[in-house]
């Protein structure tokens, strides 16, 4: 794909991403003084509001105010976060920049997803280089995992990250430096893949057993790897028999199809659906697919990763596809 027509194509998408993405708004900024013993997390929790969303706003609008390792000081008034509107939902995991999503639309409204990104925690998943430096699978598919839940959330859909890192939030960088501290629900992520695998198997099925919808599927993101001369379109699978799966496959197949004939017709577009007995799609409760996102050794295919703008539009392409399909569903 020519990657400056492909950049040009969706400034106008990422404007619109980004925007939706902005923190709520507050219209007047409230304040109040800390008790005896406490810290920023129970403050903030007296207030009623989440540590976890709002402890780096509540730094960086009173920096000037906290004491040394930004403890509070009695007597000194505090100014306080404000809860984002109903129009907005909340996500910490998309970074303290990306938290909050503004709700474009509800086609989704009704609809689950468990998005799981490939490997973490002790695993990398396959690696490569590039221009001396280290790409590493579970970085990259977490990224894109993230600016596709990013999208559904916007589209009003029920999201769960699966596969967690408090620290990365959506990157614009080309080169995502690798780090070993995601987690799983949670909990840290064996160094054993088949117990890693039913860690998060697991974790989607806690989650879905409790779910009221009747829509629910699973996503599992990966990078392949294979021969440095060997570009690969996006190949996507589904479990035996799976009827749902497939259908969700084949639909965002044909998504992708459509895209690269519309930004790139004389590419043409090879990605596939087939069956596969994964454990992953063997053991998740609710319909699932499984998508390699490329060859992670080929010169080509890293464009595809490591520009924001393409991993942007690569999820962009997904939610699309995923959209489809749960309007299509509503018809069978």
């Amino acid at each position: 794909m020519s990657l400056r027509f492909l950049i040009l194509s969706i400034l106008t998408l990422l404007a619109t991403t980004f925007a939706s993405a902005l923190p709520a708004p507050s219209d007047t900024l409230t304040t109040d003084v800390p008790k005896a013993g406490e810290g920023i997390g129970t403050f903030l929790l007296r207030k009623g509001l989440d540590p976890s969303v709002y402890k780096a706003d509540f730094i960086k609008m009173n920096k000037d105010k906290l004491g040394k390792d930004n403890t509070l000081k009695l007597g000194v008034k505090y100014n306080i976060p404000q809860k984002p509107k109903d129009d907005v939902k909340v996500e910490p995991l998309l970074g303290n920049d990306n938290k909050f999503v503004k709700i474009e639309n509800h086609s989704l409204k009704g609809a689950v997803y468990y998005l799981v990104s490939g490997h973490g925690g002790p695993d990398p998943g396959a690696m490569s280089k590039l221009n001396g430096h280290d790409l590493c699978e579970d970085e990259y598919a977490y990224d894109i995992m993230l600016r596709l839940a990013r999208q559904l959330l916007a589209w009003d859909a029920t999201v769960h990250i699966i596969i967690e890192d408090k620290d990365d939030g959506i990157r614009d960088d080309a080169y995502l430096a690798y780090d070993n501290h995601e987690t799983c629900g949670g909990k840290e992520i064996p160094l054993d893949q088949i117990q890693r695998l039913k860690q998060r198997c697991e974790v989607i099925n806690e989650y879905y057993k409790n779910e009221r919808s009747k829509y629910c599927r699973a996503i599992f993101m990966h990078l392949d790897s294979r021969s440095e001369k060997e570009r690969i379109d996006i190949f996507l699978y589904h479990y035996m028999k799976s009827t749902r799966g497939e259908s969700l496959a084949k639909t965002m197949r044909n998504k992708f199809d459509e895209k690269y004939k519309q930004h790139q017709p004389n590419r043409g577009f090879s990605g596939t659906v087939s069956e596969r007995n994964l454990y992953v799609l063997k053991m998740s409760n609710p319909a699932a697919v499984f998508l390699e996102l490329g060859n992670i050794q080929n010169p080509k295919d890293q464009q595809r990763f490591i520009l924001s703008s393409n991993r942007e539009a690569v999820a962009r392409w997904m939610a699309e596809g995923i959209l489809e399909e749960y309007k299509n569903s509503k018809t069978r």
